[in-house]
C-alpha cells in the first residue's frame, strides 16, 4: 500500500542509502527519490494474460466449476456487480466505526466497536450478494446451505485460529521487533518513554520473513501428519502450543518493553514466535483435512471458501489490536487475548471431534 499510495498521491522524497536500480540503470546512494509502485513489473505479465483471457480461456468450462459462462462482458458486469456490493458494506462498516468527534468537531460517525461491526459487515454481504438476480443467486442460495451446518461455524472459529493466527502474525512480526526491541525504554522523569533508538536493536527486515516462511513451508507438513493420526488431534496439539507460545511471547515481550537494553530478551522472542509459527503453518494442514472429512464434496468447497474469507479477518484483527496495546504500553496484553481464544478453540475442538460420543470423532 505504501509503494502505490506516494506514487498516486505524492509524498515526501527518500533519500536512498544505498545505490539502487537494475542492468538498465542505477540510482547513486544520496540521491532524493520517491516511491513509486514497485509492483508495476506485473503489467508486463498482466496485459497478454488478459488478452488471452478474453479470447482464449474457455477451458474453465466445466459443469461443477463455471455452467454457462455467460459472455466476457456480462461475466465482468456479475464479479463487478459482486466486488461493488463488499465496497459498499466495507464503506458502511467504516462509517459505523468512525469516532463522533474529530479536531473538535462533530462527525457523521457512531464510533461503534470494530468487535461489532465486523460480524454486521460480514453478514450484510453475504445477505445483499444472495440477493443477485438469476444464476449467481440461486448458486449462492444453494451454497448457503452451510450456515444451518454446526460444523461450518465450529471449523470457521478453529480456522481462524490457525490460518487467521498465521496471516495476522506474518503482518504484525515485523512491527513487534521494530517496535519493541528497536527502542530502549528509558525511565525519564518517573516516566517509561520508548522513543530512544536502540543502537544494537535488531534489524525488522533481517528477520521478519522467517516467521511467515516458516509457517508457510511446514503447512503441507501438517497435512501429512493429520492424515496419518487424525486433524482433530493434530489441531489440539497444535492448539496448545500455540497457547504455550504466545504466552512465551507475551512474557519476553512484557521484559523487552520496559528495558533499556530490549535485545536481551530478542532470542527467546524469536524463537517462541517461530514455533508458534510453525503451530500454525502445521493447523492449516490438520483443519484443512478436518473439512475435507467432516463436510459432503457439495459443502466442503463452500465451506472452505467461507472460513478462508472470515480467517483472513486475521490480518486487519491481530495487528489492530496489537497496534491498541502497544499505544497502551501494554504490547503484552495482545498475546494474551489470543492466548485466551486459542483456550476456547481447543474447547470446541476437544466437544465437536474429541470427546466421547463426538459428532465426528477425530476427522
Amino acid at each position: 500500500p505504501l509503494v502505490m499510495t506516494v506514487g498516486i498521491f505524492g509524498g515526501p522524497s527518500r533519500t536512498l542509502v544505498n545505490t539502487s536500480g537494475t542492468l538498465i540503470g542505477k540510482i547513486p546512494a544520496g540521491y532524493e527519490t520517491y516511491i513509486q509502485n514497485a509492483g508495476f513489473i506485473w503489467l508486463v505479465f498482466l496485459i497478454p494474460l488478459a488478452i488471452a483471457g478474453w479470447f482464449g480461456m474457455n477451458n474453465i468450462r466445466d459443469e461443477h466449476v463455471s455452467p454457462d459462462i455467460p459472455n466476457p462482458l456480462g461475466s465482468f458486469a456479475v464479479i463487478t456487480f459482486m466486488l461493488l456490493i463488499g465496497l459498499v458494506t466495507a464503506a458502511f462498516g467504516l462509517w459505523l466505526m468512525l469516532p463522533q468527534v474529530e479536531g473538535g468537531l462533530p462527525t457523521s460517525g457512531w464510533m461503534v466497536s470494530k468487535w461489532i461491526v465486523l460480524p454486521i459487515v460480514i453478514a450484510l454481504t453475504v445477505f445483499l450478494l444472495k440477493l443477485i438476480p438469476g444464476q449467481v443467486g440461486d448458486n449462492l442460495t444453494r451454497q448457503y446451505r452451510i450456515f444451518g451446518n454446526k460444523h461450518t461455524w465450529a471449523m470457521t472459529v478453529i480456522y481462524t485460529m490457525t490460518f487467521g493466527s498465521f496471516i495476522g502474525y506474518a503482518a504484525t512480526f515485523a512491527l513487534a521487533i521494530k517496535v519493541v526491541f528497536g527502542f530502549q525504554h528509558l525511565m525519564v522523569d518517573g516516566v517509561l518513554t520508548h522513543n530512544t533508538p536502540n543502537p544494537d536493536g535488531p534489524s525488522a527486515l533481517m528477520y521478519a520473513w522467517m516467521g511467515p516462511f516458516i509457517g508457510a513451508l511446514i503447512r503441507p507438513v501438517g497435512g501429512m501428519i493429520a492424515d496419518k493420526m487424525g486433524g482433530a488431534k493434530v489441531t489440539q496439539i497444535i492448539s496448545f502450543i500455540m497457547v504455550a507460545s504466545a504466552l512465551g511471547v507475551a512474557y519476553f515481550l512484557k521484559q523487552a518493553y520496559a528495558s533499556a537494553t530490549p535485545q536481551d530478551y530478542f532470542l527467546p522472542f524469536m524463537i517462541l514466535f517461530l514455533i508458534l509459527f510453525a503451530a500454525t503453518g502445521i493447523g492449516n494442514g490438520s483443519t484443512f483435512r478436518t473439512i475435507a472429512v467432516v463436510f459432503d464434496k457439495e459443502q466442503a468447497g463452500p465451506v472452505l471458501g467461507w472460513t478462508s474469507a472470515v480467517a483472513a479477518y486475521g490480518a486487519f484483527i491481530i495487528p489492530k489490536v496489537f497496534g491498541e496495546q502497544i499505544k497502551a504500553t501494554t504490547p503484552e496484553y495482545a498475546l494474551y487475548g489470543f492466548a485466551i481464544f486459542y483456550a476456547v478453540c481447543i474447547a470446541i475442538n476437544w466437544w465437536f471431534y474429541l470427546r466421547p460420543n463426538a459428532y465426528v470423532k477425530n476427522p
